[in-house]
């Protein structure tokens, strides 16, 4: 008698057992369901160490999915590893065959015509802060550009160092009949002007070109110097005494238009309140900082031009202003206007930054 009452008593434990098993498993289940409701794939043209992903893409997709419980989860795809090349980027988030991506305005050149005014030379002068600040400043002036594309982040790099082989740069004098690198066609319209010949290509086969000679220098910043791996490639650097560059490069954090507006509205709240004036700032003072680590590794190799040889380069690089204003005019931009708010808006930041200096 006592081991059937043992036994009548064991079956409700193990029934209440089996019960608080499914309850925990069905829990899971929904929780997972949360977790994996909406999957956004991120594909970019740099390698995974380099500094867009750590700086920038890594950090805010971990917001993004902590800020909404794990409902978005954003698998990061480095060095083109979907597929295809880094100018068919934008094609592949327009089209929808990955969810976000970040690229080089560059890299589909007049794809982004109004964009173009904040890489040009003698607009740009030598802060990603202060440009990237006009750039949010102006975003009405030229978010013509970004039809079925909704825009997470459009900034620029400190600018853009003439970094040789071998020729020490004092003049575009030492430039001609050199085949330099650009990161964009109106960096290909400066190097016209300094009687160079231009050749055109991502950033990641710049160190191949330069070890075999098929280009003797490139326009670019140093911050990617490691990421690329140029150190001992560049023989010779060249800047403006007062941190001035020639030109830049606009990249852009975009995703598809269309997988944003499918979100629910709580969800979209999330990814706008992350891509506003506050991270607009911090990925400006992150790639002003970025700069800091290539430089010191050019610091015996790096020629500042004092202000006098500094107004030939400028002469130049006014010519290639003025052309873009007249190409883009012809497709009913009003060109003068963008180049003037936009050089209103970095003089204005540029105090700033200066003063937080």
């Amino acid at each position: 008698m006592k081991d059937s009452n043992h036994r009548l008593a064991v079956k409700p434990v193990k029934r209440l057992s089996l019960i608080c098993l499914v309850v925990t498993s069905l829990v899971s289940l929904v929780s997972t369901a949360q977790a994996e409701e909406f999957q956004f794939r991120l594909h970019h043209f740099l390698g995974p160490d380099s500094p867009a992903q750590k700086v920038l893409l890594e950090p805010w997709a971990e917001r993004i999915r902590e800020q909404s419980n794990g409902r978005i989860d954003i698998s990061i795809h480095p060095a083109m590893s979907l597929g295809g090349a880094p100018p068919t980027l934008v094609n592949q988030v327009e089209s929808g065959e990955v969810d976000m991506v970040w690229t080089l305005a560059g890299y589909t050149p007049g794809r982004f015509p109004r964009t173009e005014v904040f890489e040009l030379p003698a607009v740009h002068f030598r802060s990603a802060y202060a440009t990237n600040r006009a750039i949010f400043a102006n975003f009405d002036l030229i978010e013509a550009d970004y039809q079925g594309l909704k825009p997470l982040l459009v900034h620029v790099h400190a600018g853009n160092a003439i970094q040789m082989a071998n020729q020490n740069v004092t003049g575009p004098s030492d430039l001609r009949g050199l085949t330099i690198r650009t990161p964009s066609r109106t960096g290909g319209w400066l190097i016209d002007a300094w009687q160079a010949e231009q050749a055109a290509m991502p950033a990641p086969r710049i160190r191949d070109a330069l070890a075999d000679g098929s280009i003797d220098g490139a326009l670019i910043p140093f911050e990617v110097f490691s990421s690329i791996g140029l150190e001992g490639l560049v023989g010779h650097s060249t800047i403006g005494s007062d941190g001035s560059r020639f030109g830049t490069s606009v990249f852009l954090f975009l995703m598809n238009q269309s997988q944003f507006d499918a979100l629910p509205a709580d969800l979209q709240q999330v990814i706008d309140d992350n891509i506003g004036i506050d991270f607009v700032k911090e990925m400006g003072l992150a790639w002003d900082d970025l700069e800091v680590p290539g430089r010191m590794v050019q610091y015996e190799n790096l020629t500042k031009l004092p202000v006098d040889e500094i107004y030939a380069f400028e002469d130049l690089s006014e010519q290639v202003v003025q052309r873009w204003i007249e190409d883009v005019s012809t497709q009913g931009i009003d060109g003068r206007q963008l180049v003037d708010e936009a050089r209103r808006y970095i003089a204005r930041y540029s105090r700033i930054i200066t003063t937080l200096d």
